[in-house]
């Protein structure tokens, strides 16, 4: 074999993304008997390495058969792309556990530029008749119901219990929903899937938050889309694809770049610029991958033009762009007419960067709440940790203010967690940071870069760059603010929060048991929330509800209600949250 064709090969941890209408239909095909074996197959297919030779990944399942997922392209994209040796293939369990076990596939990459007709299929929606609301139609109203079923069946039986056969359901009813026209409602299932396989593998890019509100989502655009109308239902069907619009030329300023690593297994970098006018836009590069492709595609060229420049030396150097094309995002397309050099950065104390500083805090979180950018740019000066169920949050006294800041990512090649810990000890050291804001009744900010502590004029990216001990002030810097941490009694709507998310994860049993809201429920209401009594009133006895036939005998839980129940308790939280992270801003 040639040295070319060896280099070609190479083992790899991932295997290629599947979309979701592919798993959907080799689980769909399997008997009822292998339908009860399918969990145990891809926990065994999991453990097995998976080598690449070209666009073809190979799994070998025992010493005589192997399974093959053929992706051109980067994913596999139809049932016959996956191939297995064994005698009972095609209808055999290693095709459908492949499948189940691989990452899901996101749609078709947005296009680099857009023509006036193609936004007007993509990005555009026709205005609706005033005098004739625009409805949804019958294929979206049966696509939305099934959407609804499939959810709240993962629902019901929470992340242990939501097996690969529960996964393809909703991932069936997502390609439903995209072929209907709904892409929103589909790309939220796919998301919910994501995260219950990330919930079950123990994967540390996992968050429970997360899954509450792909979940809360789901279900909400399932319950709403057959009822809304007009913007609405517009706004809830959202677009297949961004579109690119024209921007003329761009003198784009580095902010800062943040490690992407999700646990769809997709990994890359995302570049942050500002103009002269304090817009924001993003350069970024993600493709399938893991760590290793999070941590090295800082150093690898932005796709803008054919500058050279790579995502660590444009978040301190500058761009200018001709030609440039943006999404309604932000990001910056990379189309064929687009031409980008290198230019000067600037520091974030000079000017035009220093004016997103100047910006108050509570004008800030009240432009993110409202559905802006999410980025906070504060000056803090550092007071210590606290400890938290998900580990010690580092302190910060901003205006007054004392800030919860939380590592935004825990795997352990990225040093978020190490940075944040470093950064802990140097107390009373004043920086401005960048960060993103977290929704809670308290001040509460992810931290994505910070002024380096004893060297001015120096930033540091704290998914990228890992700070040392000598890099930290041999004593503080001044007296360090005192920190007044907010008591869990300040926020009571945790108690139906907690609530929620266990039944997200521990489906509808964990809240079936009697006597669970006996403190709560006055808890609450002392505090002028009774309607949150209500809802977890509502919520356990949904969960509780069991008739019998005329034997006796337990029939099945109703799940519609359950879903109700806490679909309508997980918006209340999640908006009462809000409110209470507005008035914790100042907001």
């Amino acid at each position: 074999m040639s040295e070319d064709l060896e280099s070609e090969k190479r083992v790899s941890t991932a295997l290629p993304p599947v979309a979701p209408s592919v798993t959907a239909e080799l689980v769909a095909a399997l008997s009822p008997r292998l339908r009860k074996r399918l969990d145990a197959g891809v926990a065994k297919l999991a453990d097995r390495p998976a080598v690449r030779d070209g666009d073809t990944v190979r799994i070998a399942v025992d010493d005589s058969t192997h399974v093959e997922l053929h992706a051109p392209g980067g994913s596999v994209t139809s049932a016959d792309a996956v191939r297995c040796g064994c005698l009972l293939a095609p209808d055999c369990l290693h095709r459908a556990a492949a499948a189940s076990a691989a990452p899901i596939a996101e749609p078709a990459a947005e296009p680099a530029t857009a023509t006036r007709s193609e936004d007007a299929v993509a990005g555009e929606a026709p205005q609706p008749d005033p005098e004739r609301p625009e409805r949804a139609t019958p294929e979206q109203c049966a696509a939305a119901r099934a959407l609804h079923t499939a959810a709240a069946a993962v629902l019901e039986a929470g992340t242990d219990g939501s097996g690969a056969v529960l996964q393809a359901e909703l991932l069936r009813a997502a390609h439903t929903a995209r072929l209907a026209g709904l892409p929103r409602a589909a790309a939220t299932s796919v998301s919910v899937v994501t995260a219950v396989r990330a919930a079950r593998s123990a994967d540390p890019a996992y968050r429970l938050t997360d899954l509450v509100g792909t979940l809360r989502d789901a279900l909400s655009a399932a319950h709403r889309i057959p009822h809304a109308e007009g913007p609405e239902l517009t706004e809830l069907r959202g677009t297949v694809r961004q579109p690119y619009r024209p921007d003329g030329s761009l003198r784009l300023y580095g902010l800062f770049s943040e490690p992407v690593l999700t646990a769809s297994g997709y990994a890359g970098a995302v570049t942050w610029t500002a103009d002269t006018e304090g817009r924001l836009y993003q350069v970024s590069d993600v493709a399938p991958g893991g760590a290793g492709r999070a941590v090295g595609a800082a150093d690898r060229a932005v796709r803008v033009g054919d500058t050279a420049l790579t995502h660590r030396e444009l978040s301190r150097a500058g761009l200018a762009v001709s030609g440039a094309t943006v999404s309604p995002t932000g990001r910056l397309g990379a189309g064929a007419g687009v031409r980008a050099v290198r230019a000067s950065g600037a520091d974030w104390r000079a000017e035009p960067l220093d004016r997103l500083w100047t910006v108050p805090a509570a004008e800030q979180v009240a432009r993110a709440l409202s559905g802006g950018a999410d980025l906070l740019f504060l000056e803090v000066a550092l007071v210590g940790t606290v400890r938290e169920a998900a580990g010690d949050c580092l302190l910060a006294d901003c205006a007054r203010l004392t800030l919860r800041l939380t590592a935004a990512h825990d795997h352990p090649a990225l040093p978020h967690r190490d940075n944040l810990r470093l950064l802990a000890a140097a107390r009373g050291s004043r920086l401005r940071i960048v960060a993103r804001l977290t929704p809670a009744p308290h001040p509460r900010a992810v931290l994505l870069a910070c002024e380096h502590p004893t060297l001015p004029g120096t930033r540091v990216d704290t998914g990228l760059d890992r700070l040392l001990r000598a890099d930290l002030p041999t004593a503080p810097a001044s007296p360090a603010p005192r920190a007044d941490v907010p008591t869990p009694e300040e926020a009571p709507v945790h108690l139906l929060s907690r609530r929620v998310q266990q039944a997200a994860s521990g489906g509808r049993l964990a809240l079936s048991f009697p006597g669970s809201t006996a403190a709560d429920v006055p808890r609450l209401g002392r505090h002028g929330l009774a309607t949150a009594g209500d809802l977890l009133d509502e919520l356990h006895a949904a969960a509780a509800e069991r008739s019998r036939d005329v034997f006796g005998r337990l029939l099945p839980a109703d799940p519609d209600r359950f879903a109700r129940a806490w679909l309508a308790a997980a918006r209340y939280a999640d908006q009462v949250d809000r409110a209470l992270c507005a008035a914790a801003w100042g907001a």
